[in-house]
């Protein structure tokens, strides 16, 4: 099996560290590896990392490298997705639609010296992400479960959450960090009055959410609304900002790699902080023309399929050579039609519920 044209990442690893890991596949323990990167060899840390998907054949892998191991890197193994491109071209269509989110790359893993398959870099959303792009971040906040759907109630329970911060995870911030989302979040839940719409404007980037709200409508990512995104304080406007995150589960199949309808995920989105800046006749109408003119832009089969093609053209020689998917070749032969009938799909979608809104 040969990585054919993609850069080869190496990881060596005791059978010890590898067996350790492996006997516990929901730990967060790290091992010590080496790990070597276009010829340099180093020191690293590594983990597994996801949800479900850990207790797959092929893992996928959280790895941390440099001074203090404080640069970090994701390799998933897409194994849900026969086409393995559904997360890169995800974040490829916002950062095209100017949100910015993480750049990608494939590669070829060997592990001890043998092939591992093909794998898709993801780059962390940290402080080097900020850096690289020069925006200034005060406070970084992950969310991690399903809890972090911006309301009261817990959605397994139905009952009131113990605590609002419930579903977050802070990554960078101060002692107010935590303080100040539980009290975004109660002021969200309250009555959409006009108050309430000049605390959003002053504390949310509203524009910035609805084009990153439009992005996860038109790619129909269902999880991606109440979970797996990250929250960041922009140092300037001391608004919040938001980053999408594990966009595997979109374009006409879900996280688990089945099919399903193009009309999966409503045009208006989830979640509660969606539903109370919907509610604002200025923000709906705004949400509705950046709809509008990604529909006549970005999001069509015109602009999207030579971006499809130029990705497959690059991984085709190196997943037919994977033995390690779960998805025959065929599979992944087949898989840009997926793509394009998802596309057409979902646009008559949206085009017809925005001929269906009154205002």
């Amino acid at each position: 099996m040969s990585g054919e044209g993609l850069p080869i990442r190496k990881i060596t690893i005791s059978r010890e560290d590898l067996y350790r890991l492996e006997s516990d596949v929901w730990s967060n323990e790290f091992a010590s590896v080496k790990l070597e990167i276009n010829g340099q060899q180093m020191d690293a840390l590594l983990r597994f990392r996801g949800g479900h998907t850990r207790t797959y054949p092929k893992k996928s892998y959280e790895i941390r490298y440099g001074s203090n191991h404080s640069q970090i890197l994701h390799w998933n193994a897409e194994f849900d997705d026969p086409s393995m491109i559904r997360n890169a071209l995800s974040f490829k269509f916002f950062n095209m639609i100017n949100v910015p989110s993480p750049r990608t790359r494939h590669m070829s893993l060997e592990l001890n010296g043998y092939p591992h398959g093909v794998y898709l870099e993801i780059e962390s959303v940290d402080d080097a992400f900020f850096k690289r792009r020069s925006i200034g971040s005060q406070a970084l906040i992950y969310a991690v479960n399903d809890k972090a759907n911006f309301g009261l109630y817990d959605p397994e329970t139905d009952q009131l959450k113990e605590s609002l911060f419930e579903g977050y995870r802070v990554m960078k911030g101060s002692d107010e960090t935590k303080t100040k989302l539980i009290r975004f979040v109660k002021r969200v839940n309250q009555p959409a009055t006009q108050n309430l719409k000049s605390f959003l404007s002053n504390r949310l980037d509203v524009y910035l959410y609805l084009k990153w709200l439009a992005g996860a409508v038109l790619t129909g990512n269902y999880d991606g609304f109440e979970q797996n995104y990250a929250l960041y304080e922009h140092t300037n406007s001391g608004k919040y900002r938001i980053i999408p995150w594990d966009y595997e589960g979109t374009w006409g199949r879900n996280c688990y790699g089945r099919l399903c309808g193009s009309d999966l995920v409503d045009v208006r989105g989830y979640n509660m902080l969606t539903k109370k800046v919907l509610s604002y006749k200025s923000y709906r109408q705004t949400y509705r023309k950046i709809l509008s003119n990604l529909l006549e832009s970005k999001f069509t089969v015109k602009t999207l399929e030579p971006i499809i093609a130029d990705m497959y053209e690059k991984l085709t020689p190196a997943i037919r050579d994977d033995f390690t998917r779960k998805w025959p070749f065929s599979s992944f032969q087949d898989e840009p039609q997926v793509f394009t009938d998802y596309i057409q799909e979902r646009r008559a979608i949206v085009q017809d519920e925005l001929k269906n809104w009154n205002n």
